[in-house]
């Protein structure tokens, strides 16, 4: 079995299940209780804290556990909205991001907020002028992702963080979801980012995990209320065997990160390099540097992408259409429809996701495979177009 399907979610990796099997077991109590067993589950849990944050080069006090990467956008940004809500009431995105910033933009909107969402090219970028042009006085907030989750594509995250620089006033959240140890931990640390949103299964922790890396200084009001953990800030009681699992897995990840990226990069060409030549293709991915090492997306006009999908799965190979949120919909990718892609390229759509886990000899397998599900499917091409 083969899977290319890393952006979707990982496979968690036998040290970490070690570790959430030995907390779960030894560390049992409520971090919250006064009692001894209370403390040492607490003790557990901000030693996770602290190992995440010196991982990150953050204070432990700027790291703060969510389930997901999904909570972590809605809580950044909507907790922003309400903090800021007598300061304007105006929040900039992109027209690209994943479902959790669009639908919470929606959400906003619905509640008297506006929202601008900036324009992306034929390759998935910002333009960053856009966002220049887009602040206005009573801006409040600035998301952007770091890695697009379908196509890949970097956003110029130094760059929006000069144009901030000039607004210290405007919340600078970053989903930084498909972008962890991707080779982008200098543009993660520059200063001028407020928050960063992070989802463990991304990594290889297990589901149910994230954390939102938050500035000291920054305030956002919290999207959960109750017993007042996470510093009042995240209530509810805290999963911390999957925490320190996540912590874990962060480390892992994050131990010879160069080579990894390194590696990914090696089985990403291998496969774009043979995909490209045939004529029936479509690349969307590239392999300038301005494109994460993970994500390769391409299309097969006049096949819809989910029918390449369950071909692939024939030869027991595991990829997706775009995004894994919305593709049991069937609907065509929000991202190549935002680079203006045409609707009938851009449902031929699939995403080949790799981790420091893939080999080349899976990537060799692949083209084998991709050999023959392209001539079966010959028949049905469409002319491509760019």
């Amino acid at each position: 079995m083969i899977y290319f399907d890393n952006s979707a979610t990982t496979k968690a990796l036998p040290a970490v299940l070690d570790t959430y099997r030995t907390v779960s077991e030894d560390f049992y109590g409520n971090p919250s209780s006064l009692h001894a067993v209370g403390g040492k589950a607490d003790a557990m849990l901000q030693g996770a804290r602290k190992q995440i944050a010196s991982l990150m080069q953050a204070k432990p006090d700027e790291i703060y556990f969510t389930s997901c990467g999904t909570e972590g956008d809605n809580w950044v940004i909507k907790g922003t909205a309400f903090e800021k809500r007598q300061f304007g009431r105006h929040l900039i995105t992109t027209a690209i991001e994943h479902p959790a910033v669009i639908n919470t933009m929606h959400q906003l909107e619905q509640l008297g907020f506006e929202v601008t969402y900036l324009p992306v090219d034929h390759r998935g970028f910002i333009d960053p002028n856009d966002l220049k042009n887009a602040l206005r006085d009573d801006t409040i907030l600035v998301s952007v992702m770091a890695v697009n989750n379908e196509v890949g594509a970097k956003q110029p995250l130094d760059e929006i963080a000069a144009i901030l620089a000039d607004h210290p006033n405007v919340h600078f959240h970053v989903d930084a979801v498909q972008g962890i140890g991707k080779g982008l931990m200098a543009t993660l640390r520059n200063p001028r980012i407020d928050f960063i949103t992070f989802s463990g299964h991304k990594f290889h922790a297990p589901r149910g995990t994230g954390f939102v890396y938050m500035k000291e200084g920054r305030h956002i009001a919290p999207l959960l209320a109750g017993g007042g953990q996470e510093d009042n800030q995240r209530s509810g009681t805290e999963n911390t065997p999957a925490i320190a699992a996540m912590a874990k897995a962060l480390r892992l990840l994050l131990t010879d990160e160069d080579q990894k990226v390194a590696h990914e990069q090696a089985i990403r060409r291998r496969i774009y390099e043979h995909v490209a030549k045939f004529p029936n293709v479509v690349m969307f991915s590239q392999l300038t540097p301005d494109f994460a090492p993970h994500i390769l997306c391409f299309a097969l006009p006049g096949v819809r992408g989910e029918t390449i999908v369950h071909a692939f799965e024939q030869h027991d190979i595991y990829i997706s259409t775009t995004s894994a949120c919305s593709s049991k919909k069937g609907t065509e990718s929000s991202t190549l429809a935002a680079m203006h892609v045409p609707s009938q390229i851009a449902t031929s759509a699939i995403r080949v996701s790799l981790d420091d886990q893939n080999t080349l000899a899976e990537a060799d397998a692949f083209n084998a495979a991709f050999d023959q599900v392209y001539a079966g499917f010959a028949k049905l091409f469409a002319t491509p177009q760019q």
